[in-house]
């Protein structure tokens, strides 16, 4: 097990710099903090500190380091602060116990100052006005950073002088500084193994204008006025897949080393390989690479029932365990991830403020498990319909129960007249640049009669539509296959084997690939065989080739 703290921010100096604080300038502290004042003296936070000559180095760092609203240095100092009417909890270090001139001296560069604002004078300020007690509590430190308290120490660092109170707050002075320790996201972007992951998720940081959280003056010609804004630093990824820069949840993380994480990437690039008719294809497809990767590595520990048994993934807490159907896979649910072969079997175990990170050497997760999955395109949803003609058929969706019913309904194809040959386009989604198995799913007719079905076969023809790395349309007429089903089971007909899709067309609005089924019976066989069909679905099976 290993543990992190301030050391590997202030040695190093690879700190995420620019955390928005809730400050502002002197005459708008009272907008943000309403303070109360603790009775029992008369000298203000920064009068005790400076009145003890143990202290002298703290105050140096303090007057020297600015308070930063919004990624902006403001002109007030911490001792500013503390020498305010707010209240507040200080935890001082005594002189020797901490490198005062490199924290003087990393303030003075620029992004040191915002770096010893974070790592340090916040990591030792908190806005409640706490006393040491007897029992264990909890306390919440300007940084966002929770710390225990109680007994004789504080975080673990033994306390020299406790409960001294001044008119805003209480002072406690410690032996020795109390560690930072560092969140899942702060690891990922600032551990030097970590790199490659961390510099693609800073990528992802933004800052977001919170207007419900803003204090509005009003409206001047027609535009929303604020007397104070909050904005708040957002991940658009992490969003999406878990709050890892959070101090509020758990979450387990697991991260390969650098050289895993580039072999995992080189690996799915070539699913998400996009063609170059997509506007702004690279950072699209650099993004769904990432997130890929990272959505099954992330595990919000509250929704966990047993770690030993099983690890479910934040992608299954949000869709799948609802979209799950039986005789479908289930994706994003890891089985005895400690035991040999398992996600975290041999990983090395780092804890963070907010979590634990597992290190392992390769990516331990399986595309087929992961990104590139079966793809079910659903025949009653009539929406994947791009193209049909009226005069030669309609459909009907129906609905069955049964366990070979994929989501307990399927499409019924009706010719308009006995000899009428159907022909029907459907849309498939999110396929990836990648081989499938492209198949069709027909129902026998006894799912809806079950005493006389019709038992004849139908024949039909397929092309895919799809389109080459150049994104030029291109048509795989199934090798001119007639297809027959058979009408006494539920008959996955493999329309193409092993079949290659060039370029990616994952989360497109502009689909580009799609199946289209045409009915082959001449006029001759209409008494051998069935113009109607139950279509269940189109489905697409991923393969991946030994090589590979």
């Amino acid at each position: 097990m290993k543990t992190i703290s301030i050391k590997h921010f202030l040695v190093a100096s690879t700190l995420c710099c620019g955390m928005a604080t809730a400050f502002t300038a002197c005459a708008d502290w009272d907008d943000h903090y309403e303070g109360t004042t603790s009775p029992g003296s008369d000298l203000t936070l920064w009068q005790q500190l400076q009145a003890d000559n143990n202290l002298s180095d703290f105050c140096k760092v303090l007057e020297k380091t600015k308070v930063f609203r919004m990624h902006k240095k403001t002109v007030v100092s911490y001792a500013d602060l503390l020498n305010s009417g707010q209240s507040f909890t200080v935890v001082a270090p005594v002189n020797g116990s901490f490198n005062c001139d490199s924290l003087l001296q990393l303030v003075e560069t620029n992004q040191g100052d915002s770096v010893v604002e974070k790592s340090f004078v916040l990591n030792h300020i908190s806005r409640s006005a706490t006393s040491l007690k007897a029992d264990n509590q909890s306390m919440l430190l300007l940084n966002s950073k929770y710390i225990t308290l109680g007994g004789n120490s504080i975080q673990g660092i033994n306390v020299k002088d406790a409960n001294k109170h001044a008119m805003n707050g209480v002072l406690h002075v410690t032996e020795r500084p109390l560690p930072y320790q560092i969140n899942l996201y702060e690891a990922l972007c600032d551990l030097p193994e970590m790199s490659g992951i961390g510099s693609i998720l800073r990528q992802y940081d933004e800052d977001y204008f919170d207007a419900d959280a803003s204090v509005s003056s009003g409206i001047v010609e027609g535009v929303p006025v604020y007397v104070d804004s909050v904005v708040v630093e957002r991940n658009r990824m992490l969003m999406n897949i878990g709050l890892i820069n959070a101090e509020d949840s758990t979450y387990w993380v697991v991260a390969p080393s650098a050289a895993g994480w580039q072999k995992a990437w080189n690996d799915a690039s070539k699913y998400f390989a996009y063609d170059p008719t997509v506007l702004k294809r690279d950072s699209i497809q650099q993004y769904w690479i990432a997130r890929s990767l990272m959505a099954d590595a992330i595990f919000n520990m509250t929704d966990q029932r047993s770690t030993d048994d099983s690890l479910v993934s934040v992608p299954y807490l949000n869709w799948r365990k609802s979209l799950y159907v039986p005789g479908k896979p289930i994706y994003h649910v890891y089985k005895k991830p400690f035991d040999e072969g398992g996600i975290l079997n041999g990983a090395e175990k780092i804890v963070c403020s907010n979590g634990v990170l597992y290190k392992v050497n390769e990516w331990p997760f399986d595309p087929v498990k992961t990104y590139f999955t079966e793809l079910w395109s659903e025949a009653e949803k009539v929406n994947l319909i791009t193209e049909y003609s009226e005069k030669l058929c309609s459909y009907n969706v129906q609905r069955e129960v049964g366990d070979s019913i994929s989501e307990d309904a399927y499409l019924q194809i009706v010719p308009s007249l006995s000899t009428a040959n159907w022909d029907m386009t459907f849309r498939i989604n999110n396929t990836l640049a990648g081989d499938y198995d492209v198949c069709a799913v027909i129902l026998p007719k006894s799912v809806s009669n079950k005493i006389n079905p019709d038992m004849r076969p139908c024949k039909f023809r397929a092309t895919i539509n799809y389109v080459d790395e150049a994104g030029k349309k291109q048509e795989f007429n199934c090798n001119k296959t007639t297809f027959t089903t058979n009408p006494e089971k539920v008959d996955t007909v493999v329309l193409a084997e092993n079949f290659h899709f060039p370029a990616c067309n994952y989360d497109q609005n502009d689909i580009k690939v799609s199946v289209r089924l045409q009915c082959n019976i001449s006029t001759k066989e209409t008494s051998k065989y069935a113009r109607e069909m139950y279509l269940d679905c189109i489905y697409l099976r991923p393969r991946i080739s030994k090589a590979e």
